[in-house]
């Protein structure tokens, strides 16, 4: 089968495309003809340094969720899966490929009328989102900062806030990004990039009650500055290359919540399903911005980290 490979770290161009054994399934076991590859930001960081929670000897295909087909089964298995549209997690590695196999429960059925695109676009990104908005409680009437809005959890955060009924202040880098989400009907928009971005935010807001922090670094910690006493503080990316770095005891001053959702392996697996029940029913527009071609792997991490893409990024393997 058709596959890309991580061989050794450092830059875009170690992802290599190249032949692999068709993976066969063993007892328990599912096949799936892969047809999307979700690519997610710390894969790239994964490549580049070997960080991450996917960490393994190399050499190996990278990529943690995936869309397609079931198409064979193994041993103990229910014959009734074959031909059943599903999204998965692969358990770290193994996803830029054709085909994938994965214990026969891991696997969630992605519901009709959904496109299997946007079901790949919502695995992970549909479920975080779901997760921050819940931890953060967000009341009718908040005011709420979300950064990276234009990325793929940003874009979905910016839908869930607003569903809430908060007031929504939305920050990206760059004229673009802004563009996009303005004529994606957000009405406060701020490019992060400017230095008096948070003297926009003020003046628009007077301050905030909720920061999603999906940049971290320098523009977690103006946005911080923002949050009026009883507001909460949560990070879900490190666009910027940094976690937000406020102490627990300079937020316990200002009277600011730092939250850091955590979830069992259940908690997640129900809030995929909310996210592609919501997709599903047309509630959570998941906003693709850009697809690859499996063999094109590089070239998407290369766009990832020069911060040129919007929204959810594809390998196409079909």
């Amino acid at each position: 089968m058709r596959a890309v490979w991580l061989r050794e770290f450092g830059g875009p161009e170690v992802l290599v495309p190249g032949p692999a054994p068709d993976p066969v399934p063993g007892l328990g076991q599912v096949l799936i003809e892969v047809a999307y590859a979700n690519l997610t930001f710390v894969e790239t960081m994964f490549r580049a340094t070997g960080f991450g929670p996917f960490a393994r000897s190399l050499p190996l295909i990278p990529g943690n969720g995936v869309g397609g087909t079931i198409t064979g089964i193994g041993p103990g298995v229910d014959p009734g899966l074959i031909g059943r549209r599903v999204v998965t997690s692969t358990g770290g590695t193994g996803g830029y490929a054709e085909r994938v196999v994965v214990a026969h429960d891991a696997p969630l059925p992605v519901p009709d009328g959904l496109p299997l695109d946007e079901a790949v676009a919502l695995l992970a990104d549909g479920r975080t989102a779901l997760m921050l908005v819940r931890a953060a409680g967000l009341r009718p009437g908040e005011r709420v900062l979300v950064e990276a809005a234009a990325g793929g959890v940003g874009s979905l955060l910016t839908q869930l806030a607003t569903a809430a009924g908060a007031r929504v202040v939305a920050a990206a880098g760059g004229p673009r990004k802004v563009a996009l989400l303005r004529e994606r009907g957000l009405d406060v928009v701020v490019d992060y990039r400017e230095p008096d971005w948070p003297h926009r935010v003020r003046a628009a807001s007077g301050g905030v009650d909720v920061v999603f922090d999906g940049v971290g670094g320098p523009v977690a910690r103006a946005a911080f500055g923002l949050l009026d006493p009883g507001g909460r503080l949560l990070s879900f990316g490190l666009a910027g290359g940094a976690w937000a770095d406020v102490p627990e005891e300079t937020a316990a001053a200002r009277g600011v919540t730092l939250l850091r959702p955590n979830a069992t392996p259940g908690e997640l697996r129900a809030r995929t399903a909310q996210a592609l029940a919501e997709g599903a029913a047309g509630r959570l527009r998941p906003l693709i911005g850009q697809r690859f071609p499996l063999e094109r792997a590089a070239d998407a991490h290369a766009a990832m980290q020069s911060r040129a893409t919007v929204g959810k990024t594809l390998l196409d393997v079909h």
